[in-house]
């Protein structure tokens, strides 16, 4: 339904299917495909038949590998800064602020940025082959696509400190006890058990997924002005206050409110 760059997606009853496809590379990010992150999301976002949202790499060894070191090891200092990473966090915020909820399928190892793609989820399922880490530091650079914040915030400082600047990865059985996953499954299973839950989750009242949503987000730090207008004004939408002040502008005459 909606292809560009390596970033698919397709819709089945009212589950987005969003795929990395671009295995020659380790599913790694380039410049297009940030931009094409941020189009899906505007695409999803659209889409009222849409309820639930799983995100996956194409499969083998690895979700996702993160940044492409070739598309960001030219650039200047200036432009990683304004462009690359700016950029890339405009993408991921777009992710983790989906009205809908995100899963996550980890099927294959996610390092760097695959992580931090991995961290906008709401779920995260993990295939028991997978490993996870942040080597960054080892290249002399930062976990810039909010590794260092969103993720400290949903996995926890001490992991966090532990994968980027100890060195450490951690295989499923270690992420999951560290709170980092949600489930463990077996290799090539990952996929279908998102879709079992996915499954669950678009038959409940969407209104009120989102709404719960926003208000968790809200709670956790992930945003809060946008989502509390956005809730307040679905509660004003609904008032006789509104119909009256759009009527009296429409018809040029002083607008009378009974605070209904």
């Amino acid at each position: 339904m909606f292809s560009q760059a390596h970033i698919h997606v397709t819709c089945e009853n009212h589950i987005a299917y969003l795929k990395v496809n671009r295995p020659e590379k380790h599913n790694a990010l380039d410049n297009d495909d940030i931009d094409a992150l941020l189009s899906v999301c505007a695409f999803i976002e659209a889409a009222p038949e849409i309820r639930i949202v799983v995100l996956s790499g194409t499969g083998g060894k690895v979700f996702c590998s993160g940044g492409d070191i070739l598309a960001w090891s030219k650039l200047s200092a200036l432009d990683f800064g304004r462009h690359w990473l700016r950029r890339g966090h405009m993408a991921f915020d777009a992710l983790a602020r989906l009205r809908q909820p995100l899963i996550a399928v980890l099927n294959g190892h996610a390092f760097g940025g695959g992580l931090e793609l991995a961290a906008t989820a709401d779920l995260r399922l993990m295939e028991s082959h997978a490993r996870i880490g942040f080597p960054e530091p080892g290249l002399g650079v930062i976990p810039g696509w909010s590794g260092t914040q969103r993720a400290v915030r949903r996995f926890g400082a001490a992991n966090i400190k532990r994968m980027a600047l100890f060195g450490e990865t951690m295989d499923a059985p270690t992420a999951l006890a560290a709170g980092i996953v949600d489930e463990v499954l077996p290799q090539g299973t990952g996929l279908e058990r998102a879709k079992e839950l996915a499954g669950k989750i678009s038959t409940k009242a969407p209104v009120a997924i989102e709404a719960v949503k926003m208000l968790i987000n809200m709670a956790e730090g992930e945003e809060s002005g946008r989502a509390a207008e956005a809730l307040a004004g679905v509660c004003v939408g609904y008032t006789e206050d509104l119909q009256e002040g759009v009527q009296a502008f429409r018809n040029k005459r002083p607008a009378v409110f009974h605070g209904r």
